[in-house]
């Protein structure tokens, strides 16, 4: 009988856990002129967070995020952050080319720290990188961070923001290579653009931390050719290296709604990989130019959904807005076949929970994560924006995760039965069912063991044993389930899928735990 087994050493730390790995991303264009008015903190320049509405305002605390990037995504490649400023009646309504949508610019610059301040939430912008330019990107961070008297600080002021915002996480563009963005670019013409940018940037602020758009279009589709993105990344960090503190990547979890769910559990290898590489890109150009200080990954969109089976065929879809939130490329003004408006559901969660293992695994070089559309994580019916919100299956591994992560993430061993997998036609075999990461928390003695179960029908019985330190008396164990993966919170059963919690005594060196099927499982235990 095969036995699965996590073997733990608390002195076998791989790495430090940035806590910007539990960031969020919010696409202003994307939800026209209602988007943002689950915002609403109030037109003072203080705002109160008691005008949030109380579900609206829970989940934000209940998730814990650490900053928020804004205000996109392909919206960013054509913003004019100077006409979301100042009074509301004197601000154009301006075509978002990107979406197809008339953005008002009601909801802008000030608004959205405002209510970060607010939350605690740190803010991050992303500069116009598309039909935008250096002086523009300089300017924003002048309006913002500026303290001189000078033209942009004194406009800030006259708006109302005494103090300089002191924003420190600022984008170079949005998905610079992909062809649907306005203004793509080639990887030479990135490379100088992100230079300049940067220069100029830095020069207005050295102390902002500066994220360039590396990659988003990783292998070819339909619509798009991919991007040389080995020659794109090197080209990135050869000129701008020694002046960017991230790269970023974007990478979601896209599959067919009709593959087996094994595929859809292998997407995780693919990740892994696709970081790995990076981190490898990084570390070797680092290495051969001198760069001496350390250049992090962000992932600046990470996300779950899957393309309706007409896309089999190639038929072009539009952007379009379901309660769940929005269906992303490509982009056309046809008609949205109707099994694209698909739910989501707790193999969803069982993703997420796998993206969040691989981050932890990952520390070293992931230092920054963004979920992409918020109000999808959060539930909000984007359709009816006034109904109470119905926290989806994804949002408990997202809030588990967040809340209970340790400083540290701690190199594991484990083994487990397996499966066969297949990814965007790349097939995985020996795939563990349990996939595991594990944090500690040194000062409090808490060791975190993450434990996603990707069998649909299968329990993991499971021992659990430390090759150092002892278990100190008691564990909790929070778990994510439901009865099916197709289960989905819904307004008739908004807890199908939530999180539960038991309490278990653990002494010694080991215990044994059985965890669930298709399960999301977090075991809180006191070591010494």
């Amino acid at each position: 009988m095969f036995i699965n087994t996590i073997k733990i050493d608390l002195e076998r730390i791989a790495s430090s856990i940035d806590p910007n790995i539990f960031g969020g991303y919010m696409e202003i264009g994307l939800w026209g002129d209602t988007r943002y008015d689950y915002l609403d903190v109030g037109d003072s320049p203080h705002g109160d967070k008691k005008m949030l509405r109380d579900d609206i305002r829970s989940a934000f605390e209940q998730m814990n995020l650490r900053h928020i990037r804004f205000p996109g995504g392909n919206f960013a490649s054509g913003y004019r952050w100077i006409e979301g400023v100042g009074p509301y009646q004197e601000r154009p309504t301006h075509h978002d080319l990107a979406q197809f949508t008339n953005n008002s610019n009601q909801y802008g610059t000030n608004e959205f720290i405002k209510f970060c301040r607010l939350m605690n939430i740190e803010p991050y912008l992303c500069a116009n990188c598309g039909d935008g330019n250096m002086r523009e990107a300089a300017d924003w961070v002048e309006y913002c961070n500026g303290t001189a008297n000078t033209l942009l600080a004194n406009l800030r002021r006259q708006h109302g923001y005494e103090k300089p915002h002191k924003v420190k996480y600022w984008g170079i563009g949005n998905e610079v290579d992909g062809q649907w963005q306005i203004g793509c670019k080639t990887p030479q013409e990135y490379a100088r653009t992100v230079t300049e940018f940067s220069k100029v940037m830095k020069w207005t602020d050295p102390e902002i931390k500066l994220i360039a758009s590396a990659v988003s279009l990783w292998e070819d589709n339909p619509h798009h050719q991919k991007t040389d993105w080995v020659e794109r990344v090197q080209l990135i960090l050869e000129q701008a290296g020694e002046k960017i503190d991230f790269l970023s990547i974007h990478r979601y979890a896209h599959l067919f709604i009709d593959e087996p769910f094994e595929n859809y559990m292998a997407f995780a290898q693919d990740l892994d990989e696709r970081i790995k590489a990076c981190e490898g890109l990084i570390r070797a150009v680092s290495l051969e130019k001198g760069i001496k200080h350390d250049i992090g990954i962000a992932v600046d969109e990470w996300a779950i959904w899957r393309y309706p089976t007409s896309l089999r065929l190639n038929t072009p879809i539009s952007v379009t807005l379901n309660k769940q939130g929005v269906a992303h490329p490509p982009v056309t003004h046809k008609e949205v076949p109707p099994d694209y408006l698909n739910a989501i559901d707790l193999e969803d969660a069982v993703v997420a929970a796998l993206y969040l293992n691989t981050f932890i695994r990952n520390a070293r070089s992931i230092r920054m994560t963004n979920f992409a559309a918020m109000p999808t994580l959060m539930g909000i019916d984007l359709v009816h924006p006034d109904k109470p919100v119905v926290l989806p299956t994804i949002f408990y591994p997202f809030q588990l995760y967040s809340r209970t992560c340790g400083q540290q993430s701690l190199d594991v061993f484990w083994d487990s039965e397996v499966f066969t997998g297949t990814f965007k036609n790349r097939t995985y075999k020996g795939i563990r069912i349990l996939d595991i990461a594990a944090t500690l928390d040194e000062t409090r003695k808490k060791l975190v063991v993450y434990a996603v179960n990707q069998s649909k029908e299968k329990e993991m019985e499971t021992t659990i044993s430390l090759v150092s330190g002892h278990f100190n008396g008691s564990a909790r164990v929070s778990f994510v389930n439901g009865p099916d993966v197709k289960a989905e919170n819904t307004d008739e059963y908004p807890n199908r899928v939530a999180t539960k919690e038991i309490t278990l005594k653990v002494t010694g060196k080991s215990f044994s735990y059985t965890f669930e099927p298709h399960s999301v499982t977090a075991l809180i235990c006191d070591v010494s």
